[in-house]
């Protein structure tokens, strides 16, 4: 499979669209609606809508909306493993599989998120390796529809960022459909446990790849 450039954009966008609002992000909202432009409707137009009320809303209350759509939350968690592990020691193993994924890349973890947020995960898809993590992405499909259900279910536009993205995916498998299925009935796992501490850095990208390929700089 060669790279697919559309597909890169589009988790390029969204990576910013799903990280937390600042001065940075509402300085590049000119240049990434002109990128999201170039994109099919289909990947295109939901990233429009997220950039449309980025655009008119206040940075303080983006910032608000944020905090309350995903950290006040647990159904609208980004920690892809979740959804597929919840709160168990399983978690903490898949946690060792993300950043091997990303070793083998070449790439080390992030410090300062854990390697299974969904915004890493997109920026490694988009930057630094398409085909490992679009693999990642299509490994939690489950978590990923849930996700926007969740998100569309709270009436947030950031639905629209996870559409996007879901969009640029094959249709799942009938294992990952009953995966959601399940999850959605029961919920993920629970049982409480520690977590790795700080992460090693992770280079939000290769240059070369994101001025040429992607088209979208910081």
């Amino acid at each position: 499979m060669g790279f697919d450039r559309s597909r890169a954009l589009t988790h390029r966008i969204a990576a910013y669209l799903l990280a937390y609002p600042d001065e940075e992000l509402r300085a590049m909202l000119p240049q990434l609606w002109e990128a999201s432009a170039e994109l099919p409707a289909r990947f295109g137009a939901p990233l429009r809508e997220m950039l449309d009320h980025l655009d008119t809303t206040t940075l303080l209350a983006a910032q608000q909306h944020y905090v309350e759509t995903f950290d006040l939350r647990r159904r609208c968690c980004q920690y892809l493993s979740y959804w597929s592990t919840g709160d168990t020691r399983n978690r903490g193993r898949a946690i060792v599989d993300f950043k091997r994924i990303y070793r083998s890349a070449g790439v080390l973890p992030p410090e300062d998120e854990l390697p299974d947020h969904l915004t890493v995960v997109l920026e490694f898809a988009a930057t630094t390796d398409q085909a490992l993590g679009t693999a990642l992405l299509v490994n939690h499909h489950a978590g990923l529809a849930l996700l926007a259900k969740a998100l569309h279910d709270q009436g947030t536009v950031y639905a629209r960022a996870v559409d996007a993205v879901l969009a640029t995916l094959p249709t799942p498998t009938p294992e990952a459909l009953r995966a959601a299925e399940r999850i959605a009935a029961t919920g993920p796992p629970q049982e409480s446990v520690g977590m790795a501490g700080p992460l090693l850095p992770f280079p939000a990208a290769r240059p070369e790849t994101t001025a040429e390929q992607t088209g979208v700089r910081r």
